[in-house]
């Protein structure tokens, strides 16, 4: 389907096309003149939400067990009282 240009030099993006290319309003419309005709790149605005917990579904929290921690702990301690004190 064909659109005029208006008196401005605006001219309307068919609804078919920004729907499948997901334009919004806001977006910027960056304009190349190649040989003869006009190529139109779409840029999303730069996003203004939190970007805090996003990386949450690819962290694994896993706890060491009481047994476990309590394991290590032994383990510390029984290190630290092999090592010789020197006297100050």
């Amino acid at each position: 389907m064909g659109y005029k240009v208006g008196p401005k030099g605006q001219i309307v993006i068919d609804k078919k096309i920004r729907d499948k290319l997901g334009i919004q309003p806001g977006w910027q419309a960056v304009q190349l003149l190649v040989d003869d005709h006009v190529e139109i790149t779409f840029l999303p605005p730069e996003h203004d939400r939190s970007l805090a917990g996003s990386l949450a579904p690819f962290i694994e929290r896993s706890l060491p067990s009481s047994k476990a921690l309590r394991e290590a702990r032994e383990a510390a301690w029984s290190e630290q009282s092999k090592r010789k004190v020197e006297p100050g």
